[in-house]
């Protein structure tokens, strides 16, 4: 039997890991001690809300949120 994780790439570290799923995006975040306003979870070239279910099976990037001021 083959068992499948869920690819997460976090963007700033840089950093890959193996999730496992299924899960919620909030849950995922809450894992890995994020704070779900500060970040944007891409999968594919799709946003994902915090509510969505994350398969095994996906790959996702989060990346944080930046804000730039006016000149």
């Amino acid at each position: 039997m083959m068992t499948h994780t869920m690819k997460v790439h976090l963007t700033n570290p840089p950093k890959d890991l193996d999730m496992p799923g299924p899960t919620r995006v909030h849950q995922l975040l809450q894992k890995l001690n994020l704070i779900p306003e500060a970040y944007l979870v891409i999968r594919g070239d799709e946003l994902v809300t915090e509510d969505e279910v994350l398969q095994d099976t996906d790959s996702v990037e989060i990346r944080a949120v930046i804000s730039g001021g006016g000149v």
